[in-house]
């Protein structure tokens, strides 16, 4: 299995070996379930503990960028200054078509770093596992092609996107939050929901947050969460892989 805390900001490769980078925003589950199914693929993940201070690398040397989430908003320099390095590595990655995938911060910063808008606490919060809708422009998406219409995914969020990028492909919405999922370009993918997280991650969340913004106590998220896993891990599992495969396309095409 890869080694989802070692940190490496050298030149990415090794071996032949496909290399994500992984940007940490806070001290939760890192990549979670994702570690496992990147594995998979045979790509190995580099991760940098971003909040802690471990310095980013400045330019995109590794094969694909994965940015996790975190309680900031993608320009919240002041409390997360390491924002400003993970924005230009997006920027990076989008103008050199390195494969790249965000997770809750991680895509509100891609939003942002492509032209979109986002907004703190705006809209309805969402927690615990809630039901997607895929729109028809994820038919022929290299991620989201063929994945139920309606699948699972845990949420954790109360700022949201309010406005695309120009030119993305919008791909998934939920009831109370519209932009649950787009593309930019061939090759950069945003989430506001939560792929990589595992059911059990929920038993560990504030109860006073959930309390205040009218979410059910973690034990009943939790409980729901664990119903609807098979699911659920199930199609973000497939979409893990495709998303490994890109890499691993990337690494065999040598483009560096």
């Amino acid at each position: 299995m890869a080694t989802e805390e070692r940190q490496d900001n050298g030149d990415g490769g090794g071996a032949g070996v496909p290399r994500v980078l992984v940007v940490r925003n806070n001290d939760g589950d890192g990549a979670g379930n994702w570690e496992q199914w990147l594995a998979e693929g045979g790509v190995r993940l580099d991760a940098v503990r971003a909040w802690e201070g471990e310095p980013l690398p400045e330019r995109v040397a590794h094969d694909g960028l994965l940015v996790l989430g975190g309680a900031y908003l993608p320009d919240d320099d002041a409390r997360a200054p390491w924002l400003a390095g993970t924005r230009e590595l997006a920027r990076q990655a989008l103008d050199a078509g390195v494969p790249y995938f965000g997770i809750c911060l991680g895509g509100q910063l891609l939003a942002h770093v492509a032209g979109g808008e986002v907004r703190g606490e705006h809209g309805t919060p969402e927690f615990g596992s809630v039901r997607l809708t895929l729109r028809p422009e994820a038919a022929d998406d290299p991620l989201f092609h063929g994945l139920p219409p309606h699948p699972p995914a845990i949420e954790n969020h109360v700022d949201a996107i309010t406005a695309l990028p120009p030119g993305a492909r919008w791909l998934a919405s939920s009831a109370d939050c519209p932009y649950q999922g787009f593309r930019v370009g061939a090759a950069a993918w945003g989430v506001q929901f939560h792929p990589e997280a595992r059911a059990a991650r929920i038993t560990r969340w504030n109860p006073e947050r959930l309390a205040r913004h009218g979410a059910p106590d973690p034990a009943h998220l939790h409980a729901h969460a664990l119903r609807e896993a098979p699911e659920a891990e199930a199609a973000w599992r497939t979409l893990a892989h495709r998303f490994a495969a890109l890499v691993t396309e990337r690494r065999g095409a040598g483009v560096a």
